[in-house]
Protein backbone atom coordinates (compact mmCIF):
# COMPACT_ATOMS: atom_id res chain seq x y z
CA UNK A 1 0.00 0.00 0.00
CA UNK A 2 1.21 3.55 -0.64
CA UNK A 3 2.54 5.50 2.34
CA UNK A 4 0.41 8.33 3.66
CA UNK A 5 2.33 11.63 3.59
CA UNK A 6 1.46 15.18 4.63
CA UNK A 7 1.66 18.54 2.92
CA UNK A 8 1.23 21.80 4.84
CA UNK A 9 -0.54 25.02 3.90
CA UNK A 10 -0.91 27.84 6.42
CA UNK A 11 -0.53 25.51 9.39
CA UNK A 12 -3.06 22.99 8.08
CA UNK A 13 -1.78 19.49 7.36
CA UNK A 14 -3.15 17.71 4.27
CA UNK A 15 -2.89 13.93 3.91
CA UNK A 16 -1.90 12.60 0.50
CA UNK A 17 -0.69 9.44 -1.15
CA UNK A 18 1.06 8.55 -4.40
CA UNK A 19 0.13 5.55 -6.55
CA UNK A 20 2.08 4.47 -9.64
CA UNK A 21 4.85 6.16 -11.57
CA UNK A 22 4.90 8.98 -14.10
CA UNK A 23 5.06 10.72 -16.37
CA UNK A 24 2.62 12.29 -16.31
CA UNK A 25 1.83 13.35 -12.78
CA UNK A 26 -1.92 13.20 -12.11
CA UNK A 27 -3.46 15.25 -9.30
CA UNK A 28 -6.89 13.96 -8.26
CA UNK A 29 -9.02 16.61 -6.55
CA UNK A 30 -11.55 14.40 -4.79
CA UNK A 31 -15.04 15.12 -3.66
CA UNK A 32 -15.23 16.10 0.02
CA UNK A 33 -16.12 12.45 0.82
CA UNK A 34 -12.48 11.42 0.89
CA UNK A 35 -10.15 9.23 2.93
CA UNK A 36 -6.82 8.31 1.34
CA UNK A 37 -6.54 5.15 3.44
CA UNK A 38 -10.19 4.20 3.98
CA UNK A 39 -10.91 4.49 0.26
CA UNK A 40 -8.96 1.29 -0.30
CA UNK A 41 -11.71 -0.57 1.59
CA UNK A 42 -14.17 0.40 -1.17
CA UNK A 43 -13.34 -2.10 -3.94
CA UNK A 44 -14.66 0.00 -6.84
CA UNK A 45 -12.85 3.14 -5.67
CA UNK A 46 -9.61 1.23 -5.05
CA UNK A 47 -9.85 -0.20 -8.58
CA UNK A 48 -10.31 3.29 -10.04
CA UNK A 49 -7.30 4.64 -8.12
CA UNK A 50 -5.17 1.70 -9.23
CA UNK A 51 -6.21 2.21 -12.84
CA UNK A 52 -5.19 5.89 -12.73
CA UNK A 53 -1.89 4.76 -11.20
CA UNK A 54 -1.19 2.72 -14.33
CA UNK A 55 -1.66 5.82 -16.52
CA UNK A 56 0.69 8.10 -14.56
CA UNK A 57 1.90 9.00 -11.08
CA UNK A 58 -1.37 9.51 -9.23
CA UNK A 59 -1.32 12.05 -6.38
CA UNK A 60 -4.54 12.05 -4.36
CA UNK A 61 -5.30 13.88 -1.13
CA UNK A 62 -7.90 14.58 1.54
CA UNK A 63 -9.21 18.13 1.45
CA UNK A 64 -8.99 19.95 4.78
CA UNK A 65 -11.69 18.78 7.16
CA UNK A 66 -11.93 15.36 5.48
CA UNK A 67 -10.25 11.99 5.90
CA UNK A 68 -6.82 12.15 7.52
CA UNK A 69 -6.28 15.88 6.90
CA UNK A 70 -6.66 18.42 9.69
CA UNK A 71 -10.17 19.22 10.86
CA UNK A 72 -11.59 22.69 10.25
CA UNK A 73 -14.25 24.85 11.83
CA UNK A 74 -17.39 24.01 9.88
CA UNK A 75 -18.68 27.54 10.39
CA UNK A 76 -15.63 28.94 8.58
CA UNK A 77 -14.87 26.62 5.71
CA UNK A 78 -12.03 27.61 3.39
CA UNK A 79 -13.03 29.38 0.19
CA UNK A 80 -12.16 27.94 -3.20
CA UNK A 81 -9.02 30.07 -3.45
CA UNK A 82 -7.67 28.50 -0.24
CA UNK A 83 -8.58 25.05 -1.50
CA UNK A 84 -6.63 25.72 -4.71
CA UNK A 85 -3.66 26.73 -2.55
CA UNK A 86 -4.06 23.44 -0.66
CA UNK A 87 -3.90 21.51 -3.95
CA UNK A 88 -0.76 23.38 -5.00
CA UNK A 89 0.80 22.63 -1.59
CA UNK A 90 0.17 18.93 -2.18
CA UNK A 91 1.84 19.16 -5.59
CA UNK A 92 4.85 20.85 -4.00
CA UNK A 93 5.11 18.20 -1.28
CA UNK A 94 4.90 15.45 -3.92
CA UNK A 95 7.69 17.08 -5.93
CA UNK A 96 5.44 17.84 -8.90
CA UNK A 97 5.82 21.03 -10.91
CA UNK A 98 2.97 20.35 -13.32
CA UNK A 99 0.21 17.75 -13.39
CA UNK A 100 -2.89 16.55 -15.14
CA UNK A 101 -5.61 17.85 -12.80
CA UNK A 102 -8.70 15.69 -12.40
CA UNK A 103 -11.73 17.26 -10.73
CA UNK A 104 -13.97 14.51 -9.42
CA UNK A 105 -17.63 15.36 -8.66
CA UNK A 106 -17.59 18.15 -6.02
CA UNK A 107 -13.84 18.49 -6.53
CA UNK A 108 -14.56 19.92 -9.98
CA UNK A 109 -14.84 23.60 -8.96
CA UNK A 110 -11.43 23.48 -7.24
CA UNK A 111 -9.89 21.87 -10.33
CA UNK A 112 -11.47 24.44 -12.66
CA UNK A 113 -10.26 27.37 -10.58
CA UNK A 114 -6.77 25.87 -10.35
CA UNK A 115 -6.61 25.52 -14.15
CA UNK A 116 -7.81 29.11 -14.63
CA UNK A 117 -5.60 30.81 -12.03
CA UNK A 118 -2.51 28.56 -11.95
CA UNK A 119 -2.15 27.40 -15.57
CA UNK A 120 1.58 26.76 -15.11
CA UNK A 121 0.62 23.97 -12.69
CA UNK A 122 -2.00 22.39 -14.92
CA UNK A 123 -0.80 20.31 -17.86
CA UNK A 124 -4.37 19.34 -18.76
CA UNK A 125 -7.75 19.19 -17.06
CA UNK A 126 -10.26 16.34 -16.65
CA UNK A 127 -13.70 17.04 -15.20
CA UNK A 128 -15.88 14.09 -14.11
CA UNK A 129 -19.54 14.46 -13.17
CA UNK A 130 -19.18 18.08 -12.18
CA UNK A 131 -20.66 21.48 -13.13
CA UNK A 132 -19.87 25.18 -13.17
CA UNK A 133 -23.16 25.78 -11.35
CA UNK A 134 -25.32 23.27 -9.46
CA UNK A 135 -28.67 25.10 -9.31
CA UNK A 136 -31.15 26.47 -11.81
CA UNK A 137 -30.98 30.03 -13.17
CA UNK A 138 -32.91 31.85 -15.95
CA UNK A 139 -30.02 31.29 -18.36
CA UNK A 140 -29.20 27.85 -16.88
CA UNK A 141 -32.56 26.03 -16.92
CA UNK A 142 -31.50 22.37 -16.88
CA UNK A 143 -30.05 22.29 -13.34
CA UNK A 144 -32.23 21.30 -10.34
CA UNK A 145 -34.04 24.16 -8.59
CA UNK A 146 -32.25 25.61 -5.56
CA UNK A 147 -34.86 24.23 -3.14
CA UNK A 148 -34.33 20.72 -4.50
CA UNK A 149 -30.57 20.94 -4.01
CA UNK A 150 -31.08 22.46 -0.55
CA UNK A 151 -33.17 19.42 0.38
CA UNK A 152 -30.43 17.12 -0.90
CA UNK A 153 -27.86 19.04 1.19
CA UNK A 154 -30.01 18.63 4.31
CA UNK A 155 -30.65 14.98 3.46
CA UNK A 156 -26.94 14.35 3.05
CA UNK A 157 -26.20 15.57 6.58
CA UNK A 158 -28.99 13.44 7.98
CA UNK A 159 -27.80 10.48 5.93
CA UNK A 160 -24.50 10.51 7.83
CA UNK A 161 -26.47 9.99 11.04
CA UNK A 162 -28.70 7.17 9.79
CA UNK A 163 -28.57 5.32 6.49
CA UNK A 164 -31.32 6.20 4.03
CA UNK A 165 -32.09 4.03 0.99
CA UNK A 166 -33.90 7.01 -0.53
CA UNK A 167 -30.74 9.12 -0.36
CA UNK A 168 -28.65 6.26 -1.81
CA UNK A 169 -31.16 6.05 -4.65
CA UNK A 170 -30.19 9.59 -5.64
CA UNK A 171 -26.40 9.22 -5.33
CA UNK A 172 -25.88 5.63 -6.48
CA UNK A 173 -29.15 4.08 -7.66
CA UNK A 174 -27.44 1.15 -9.38
CA UNK A 175 -26.42 -0.26 -5.97
CA UNK A 176 -29.50 0.61 -3.92
CA UNK A 177 -30.48 -3.07 -3.64
CA UNK A 178 -26.92 -4.22 -2.92
CA UNK A 179 -26.83 -4.25 0.90
CA UNK A 180 -23.13 -5.06 1.03
CA UNK A 181 -22.19 -2.17 -1.27
CA UNK A 182 -24.41 0.20 0.70
CA UNK A 183 -22.80 -0.91 3.98
CA UNK A 184 -19.29 -0.38 2.56
CA UNK A 185 -20.29 3.04 1.25
CA UNK A 186 -21.76 4.04 4.60
CA UNK A 187 -18.65 3.09 6.58
CA UNK A 188 -16.45 4.93 4.11
CA UNK A 189 -18.56 8.09 4.22
CA UNK A 190 -18.56 8.21 8.01
CA UNK A 191 -14.79 7.77 8.12
CA UNK A 192 -14.35 10.46 5.48
CA UNK A 193 -16.28 13.42 6.88
CA UNK A 194 -18.45 14.45 9.83
CA UNK A 195 -22.15 15.38 9.45
CA UNK A 196 -21.66 19.07 10.22
CA UNK A 197 -18.99 19.44 7.57
CA UNK A 198 -21.16 17.61 5.04
CA UNK A 199 -23.83 20.30 5.03
CA UNK A 200 -21.28 23.13 4.85
CA UNK A 201 -19.09 21.62 2.12
CA UNK A 202 -22.03 20.48 0.02
CA UNK A 203 -23.77 23.80 0.58
CA UNK A 204 -20.67 25.65 -0.62
CA UNK A 205 -20.64 23.55 -3.79
CA UNK A 206 -24.33 24.15 -4.41
CA UNK A 207 -23.95 27.94 -4.14
CA UNK A 208 -20.81 28.19 -6.29
CA UNK A 209 -21.09 29.63 -9.79
CA UNK A 210 -17.94 29.44 -11.93
CA UNK A 211 -19.48 30.12 -15.32
CA UNK A 212 -17.63 33.43 -15.68
CA UNK A 213 -14.19 31.82 -15.35
CA UNK A 214 -14.64 29.02 -17.89
CA UNK A 215 -13.32 31.19 -20.72
CA UNK A 216 -10.05 31.64 -18.81
CA UNK A 217 -9.32 27.89 -18.91
CA UNK A 218 -6.94 27.44 -21.83
CA UNK A 219 -5.45 24.06 -20.95
CA UNK A 220 -6.53 20.93 -22.91
CA UNK A 221 -9.71 19.70 -21.21
CA UNK A 222 -11.78 16.53 -21.14
CA UNK A 223 -15.34 16.60 -19.76
CA UNK A 224 -16.76 13.19 -18.79
CA UNK A 225 -20.49 13.10 -18.12
CA UNK A 226 -22.71 10.24 -16.91
CA UNK A 227 -25.90 10.44 -18.96
CA UNK A 228 -28.37 9.58 -16.18
CA UNK A 229 -26.75 11.51 -13.30
CA UNK A 230 -29.59 13.13 -11.30
CA UNK A 231 -27.33 15.50 -9.34
CA UNK A 232 -25.35 16.80 -12.34
CA UNK A 233 -27.59 16.36 -15.41
CA UNK A 234 -26.05 15.87 -18.83
CA UNK A 235 -26.72 19.47 -20.06
CA UNK A 236 -24.47 20.74 -17.25
CA UNK A 237 -21.59 18.68 -18.62
CA UNK A 238 -22.29 19.84 -22.15
CA UNK A 239 -22.30 23.45 -20.89
CA UNK A 240 -18.77 22.99 -19.53
CA UNK A 241 -17.53 21.56 -22.81
CA UNK A 242 -19.19 24.34 -24.82
CA UNK A 243 -17.65 27.14 -22.71
CA UNK A 244 -14.10 25.78 -22.19
CA UNK A 245 -12.03 26.44 -25.30
CA UNK A 246 -11.39 23.26 -27.27
CA UNK A 247 -12.80 20.94 -24.60
CA UNK A 248 -13.44 17.32 -25.52
CA UNK A 249 -16.81 15.95 -24.34
CA UNK A 250 -17.59 12.31 -23.55
CA UNK A 251 -21.04 11.23 -22.37
CA UNK A 252 -21.20 7.70 -20.93
CA UNK A 253 -24.26 5.56 -20.23
CA UNK A 254 -25.12 5.18 -16.55
CA UNK A 255 -27.37 6.45 -13.76
CA UNK A 256 -25.01 7.03 -10.82
CA UNK A 257 -23.63 10.31 -9.51
CA UNK A 258 -20.98 8.29 -7.64
CA UNK A 259 -19.57 7.11 -10.95
CA UNK A 260 -16.74 4.78 -9.94
CA UNK A 261 -19.00 1.85 -9.06
CA UNK A 262 -21.03 1.53 -12.24
CA UNK A 263 -18.82 3.27 -14.81
CA UNK A 264 -15.37 3.54 -13.22
CA UNK A 265 -13.64 1.47 -15.90
CA UNK A 266 -15.31 3.38 -18.73
CA UNK A 267 -14.29 6.71 -17.18
CA UNK A 268 -10.70 5.49 -16.80
CA UNK A 269 -10.72 4.37 -20.45
CA UNK A 270 -11.68 7.90 -21.55
CA UNK A 271 -8.99 9.48 -19.36
CA UNK A 272 -6.30 7.16 -20.67
CA UNK A 273 -7.24 7.79 -24.30
CA UNK A 274 -7.32 11.56 -23.70
CA UNK A 275 -3.88 11.58 -22.09
CA UNK A 276 -2.08 8.95 -24.17
CA UNK A 277 -4.05 8.59 -27.39
CA UNK A 278 -4.45 4.89 -26.63
CA UNK A 279 -7.54 3.33 -25.07
CA UNK A 280 -6.51 0.85 -22.39
CA UNK A 281 -8.31 -2.37 -21.71
CA UNK A 282 -10.74 -2.51 -18.81
CA UNK A 283 -10.96 -6.29 -19.05
CA UNK A 284 -10.56 -7.74 -15.55
CA UNK A 285 -7.14 -9.11 -14.62
CA UNK A 286 -7.09 -12.90 -14.33
CA UNK A 287 -4.80 -14.91 -12.07
CA UNK A 288 -4.55 -18.44 -10.72
CA UNK A 289 -5.51 -18.63 -7.05
CA UNK A 290 -6.43 -21.18 -4.42
CA UNK A 291 -9.72 -20.33 -2.76
CA UNK A 292 -10.99 -21.34 0.68
CA UNK A 293 -14.56 -21.08 1.92
CA UNK A 294 -15.46 -21.82 5.55
CA UNK A 295 -18.82 -21.90 7.30
CA UNK A 296 -19.99 -22.64 10.86
CA UNK A 297 -21.98 -25.86 11.11
CA UNK A 298 -25.24 -25.63 13.05
CA UNK A 299 -25.06 -21.88 13.43
CA UNK A 300 -28.82 -21.31 13.45
CA UNK A 301 -29.43 -23.71 16.36
CA UNK A 302 -26.45 -22.30 18.27
CA UNK A 303 -27.66 -18.73 17.81
CA UNK A 304 -31.11 -19.68 19.11
CA UNK A 305 -29.52 -21.37 22.11
CA UNK A 306 -27.28 -18.44 23.06
CA UNK A 307 -29.44 -15.46 22.17
CA UNK A 308 -28.52 -12.57 19.91
CA UNK A 309 -26.07 -10.76 22.18
CA UNK A 310 -23.95 -13.75 23.18
CA UNK A 311 -24.05 -15.13 19.62
CA UNK A 312 -22.76 -11.81 18.28
CA UNK A 313 -19.92 -11.92 20.80
CA UNK A 314 -19.11 -15.49 19.80
CA UNK A 315 -19.10 -14.52 16.11
CA UNK A 316 -16.65 -11.72 16.88
CA UNK A 317 -14.35 -14.24 18.61
CA UNK A 318 -14.78 -16.59 15.63
CA UNK A 319 -13.85 -13.85 13.17
CA UNK A 320 -10.75 -12.89 15.14
CA UNK A 321 -9.63 -16.53 15.36
CA UNK A 322 -10.11 -17.10 11.62
CA UNK A 323 -8.18 -13.94 10.76
CA UNK A 324 -5.26 -15.02 12.97
CA UNK A 325 -5.04 -18.31 11.10
CA UNK A 326 -5.25 -16.59 7.72
CA UNK A 327 -2.32 -14.42 8.73
CA UNK A 328 -0.44 -17.44 10.04
CA UNK A 329 -0.76 -19.41 6.81
CA UNK A 330 -0.47 -16.56 4.33
CA UNK A 331 -4.13 -16.28 3.38
CA UNK A 332 -5.88 -13.10 2.30
CA UNK A 333 -9.42 -12.37 3.42
CA UNK A 334 -11.61 -11.58 0.42
CA UNK A 335 -15.08 -11.41 1.95
CA UNK A 336 -17.29 -12.47 4.84
CA UNK A 337 -20.94 -13.40 4.73
CA UNK A 338 -22.86 -14.19 7.91
CA UNK A 339 -20.72 -16.76 9.71
CA UNK A 340 -18.54 -17.72 6.75
CA UNK A 341 -15.20 -16.60 5.31
CA UNK A 342 -13.87 -16.43 1.77
CA UNK A 343 -10.07 -16.28 1.50
CA UNK A 344 -7.37 -16.71 -1.15
CA UNK A 345 -3.96 -18.38 -0.88
CA UNK A 346 -0.89 -18.63 -3.09
CA UNK A 347 -1.04 -22.43 -3.10
CA UNK A 348 -3.34 -25.33 -2.17
CA UNK A 349 -1.07 -26.69 0.56
CA UNK A 350 -1.27 -23.44 2.49
CA UNK A 351 -5.02 -23.30 2.02
CA UNK A 352 -5.50 -26.79 3.47
CA UNK A 353 -3.20 -26.05 6.40
CA UNK A 354 -5.11 -22.81 6.90
CA UNK A 355 -8.42 -24.69 6.94
CA UNK A 356 -7.09 -27.16 9.49
CA UNK A 357 -5.69 -24.34 11.62
CA UNK A 358 -9.07 -22.60 11.61
CA UNK A 359 -10.82 -25.76 12.76
CA UNK A 360 -8.33 -26.25 15.61
CA UNK A 361 -8.48 -22.60 16.64
CA UNK A 362 -12.27 -22.75 16.96
CA UNK A 363 -12.35 -25.86 19.16
CA UNK A 364 -12.06 -23.85 22.42
CA UNK A 365 -15.10 -21.84 21.31
CA UNK A 366 -17.06 -25.08 20.76
CA UNK A 367 -17.56 -24.12 17.12
CA UNK A 368 -17.26 -26.58 14.26
CA UNK A 369 -16.74 -25.52 10.67
CA UNK A 370 -16.93 -27.01 7.20
CA UNK A 371 -14.38 -25.96 4.57
CA UNK A 372 -13.91 -26.25 0.82
CA UNK A 373 -10.80 -25.60 -1.30
CA UNK A 374 -10.45 -25.18 -5.07
CA UNK A 375 -7.71 -23.85 -7.33
CA UNK A 376 -8.66 -22.05 -10.53
CA UNK A 377 -8.45 -18.87 -12.58
CA UNK A 378 -10.23 -15.88 -11.03
CA UNK A 379 -11.05 -12.36 -12.12
CA UNK A 380 -9.59 -9.60 -9.95
CA UNK A 381 -12.29 -7.03 -9.22
CA UNK A 382 -10.66 -4.34 -7.13
CA UNK A 383 -10.07 -6.03 -3.77
CA UNK A 384 -12.50 -8.81 -4.66
CA UNK A 385 -12.47 -11.90 -6.85
CA UNK A 386 -15.02 -13.37 -9.21
CA UNK A 387 -15.48 -16.02 -11.85
CA UNK A 388 -16.44 -19.68 -12.06
CA UNK A 389 -13.63 -20.80 -9.72
CA UNK A 390 -15.22 -18.84 -6.87
CA UNK A 391 -18.55 -20.60 -7.39
CA UNK A 392 -16.85 -24.01 -7.51
CA UNK A 393 -15.01 -23.41 -4.22
CA UNK A 394 -18.24 -22.30 -2.53
CA UNK A 395 -20.12 -25.35 -3.79
CA UNK A 396 -17.35 -27.71 -2.64
CA UNK A 397 -17.52 -26.18 0.85
CA UNK A 398 -21.30 -26.62 0.94
CA UNK A 399 -20.83 -30.39 0.55
CA UNK A 400 -18.57 -30.69 3.60
CA UNK A 401 -19.63 -31.84 7.03
CA UNK A 402 -18.51 -30.66 10.44
CA UNK A 403 -14.70 -30.61 10.86
CA UNK A 404 -14.30 -31.68 7.24
CA UNK A 405 -12.11 -30.13 4.54
CA UNK A 406 -13.22 -31.04 1.03
CA UNK A 407 -11.18 -30.23 -2.07
CA UNK A 408 -11.72 -30.41 -5.82
CA UNK A 409 -9.83 -32.87 -7.99
CA UNK A 410 -7.72 -29.97 -9.22
CA UNK A 411 -6.36 -29.39 -5.70
CA UNK A 412 -5.68 -33.09 -5.13
CA UNK A 413 -3.74 -33.33 -8.41
CA UNK A 414 -1.65 -30.25 -7.59
CA UNK A 415 -0.62 -31.80 -4.27
CA UNK A 416 0.65 -35.10 -5.64
CA UNK A 417 3.75 -36.08 -3.65
CA UNK A 418 3.05 -33.54 -0.90
CA UNK A 419 2.46 -36.18 1.78
CA UNK A 420 -1.19 -35.14 2.22
CA UNK A 421 -3.69 -37.97 1.97
CA UNK A 422 -7.16 -37.75 0.46
CA UNK A 423 -10.31 -39.86 0.60
CA UNK A 424 -12.23 -40.10 -2.67
CA UNK A 425 -15.83 -38.91 -2.25
CA UNK A 426 -16.80 -39.62 -5.85
CA UNK A 427 -18.26 -37.56 -8.67
CA UNK A 428 -20.61 -34.76 -7.64
CA UNK A 429 -22.84 -32.28 -9.39
CA UNK A 430 -22.15 -28.75 -8.16
CA UNK A 431 -25.19 -26.48 -8.26
CA UNK A 432 -24.93 -23.97 -11.10
CA UNK A 433 -21.60 -25.41 -12.33
CA UNK A 434 -21.52 -27.41 -15.59
CA UNK A 435 -20.31 -31.00 -15.64
CA UNK A 436 -19.49 -33.31 -12.75
CA UNK A 437 -16.62 -32.83 -10.35
CA UNK A 438 -14.62 -35.38 -8.38
CA UNK A 439 -14.45 -34.40 -4.73
CA UNK A 440 -11.90 -35.49 -2.12
CA UNK A 441 -11.75 -35.16 1.67
CA UNK A 442 -8.46 -34.31 3.36
CA UNK A 443 -7.68 -37.39 5.42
Amino acid sequence: MPETQYAQNGGVYLAFRIEGEGPPDILLVNTWVSHVEGGWDVPELARFWRRLGTIGRLIYFDRRGTGLSDAVDVSALPDLETQVADAVAVLEAAGSKQAVVIGNLEGGPVAMLLAATRPERCRSLVLIGTAARMTQAPDYPWAPPEEVMAAIVEGSAQHWLSASPEHDAVLRPSAVLDERARDVDQRFRRAAIRPGAVAHYFGQTVHTDLRDILGAIQTPTLVVQIAGDRIVPAPAGRYLADHITGADYRELPGIDHIFFGETGDAVADEIEEFLTGVRGSSEPDRVLATLLFTDIVGSTARAAELGDRRWRQLLDEHDAAVRRQLTRFGGREIDTAGDGFFAAFDGPGRAIRGARGIGEALEPLDLRVRAGVHTGEVELRGEGMGGLAVHIAARVAALAGADEVLVSGTVKDLLAGSGLAFDDRGERQLKGVPGSWRIYAVA
